[in-house]
């Protein structure tokens, strides 16, 4: 579901450069060095930022950056940040553009963990190609991960947790993780995103994998 328009958001985007990167591309290759981490983290289609920031604040000692093209979105996620007194926002930043042009702004190898949370599904046949998890976007998310990069990826829609398995297999990824019912059991690591917990209230089940470049033996 679309996020309608917010006024306010552009202004607030522009008035915040030190959090919303307004040129990500100025980053490449020193994203590790800019957080002072070995470990970073991208979450792709941050939304309102819940996850983001909840993930940031638990694991400080790690980088994270997130992306979202809807700027009312990403200008709610950013506020969230900003308003929080108990979050010093020190290890995040976030990007507010279109993740299609994802190699511009992170070099070969930078990224350790691609998170996908809740992406929408484009369910048409015809809007396959702009999943999050295509083979479009699996060449891009092979070229910035580590040799022992992942992509974590989360979702309620049975249909495109399916399909996703099948392009991570046909792309030369394996899993390290699978489940399709993950908060059956207890993950303290891992922060529950607003959808998420929409829909655990309702008792629908969340896909969830862990996926990894196969390497040959």
């Amino acid at each position: 579901m679309r996020m309608r328009k917010k006024k306010w958001a552009e202004p607030y985007l522009l008035s915040h450069p030190e959090l919303v990167l307004p040129s990500p591309e100025e980053y490449k290759g020193t994203w590790k060095s800019l957080f002072g981490t070995d470990v970073l983290h991208v979450e792709i289609g941050m939304g309102k930022g819940d996850y983001l920031n909840t993930m940031a604040f638990m694991y400080p000692e790690e980088g994270w950056v997130g992306i979202e093209k809807d700027r009312s979105a990403a200008a709610t996620a950013a506020r969230k940040l900003i308003e929080d007194e108990t979050k010093s926002g020190a290890n995040e930043r976030m990007i507010a553009q279109d993740a299609v042009t994802l190699t511009d702004w992170f070099a070969e190898g930078e990224v350790d963990v691609i998170h996908l949370n809740f992406s929408d599904p484009w369910p048409k046949t015809y809007t396959h190609k702009r999943r999050l998890s295509s083979q479009a976007f699996l060449e891009k998310y092979r070229l910035i991960l580590s040799e022992h990069g992942s992509i974590r990826m989360k979702t309620d829609n049975t249909g495109l947790f399916e399909d996703s398995v099948r392009y991570f297999l046909e792309n030369g990824f394996t899993f390290t993780e699978f489940s399709v019912d993950y908060r059956r059991n207890e993950h303290p690591e891992d922060a529950i995103t607003e959808y998420e917990r929409r829909f655990m209230n309702l008792g629908q089940p969340i896909y969830q994998l862990c996926a990894v470049v196969r390497r040959e033996e």
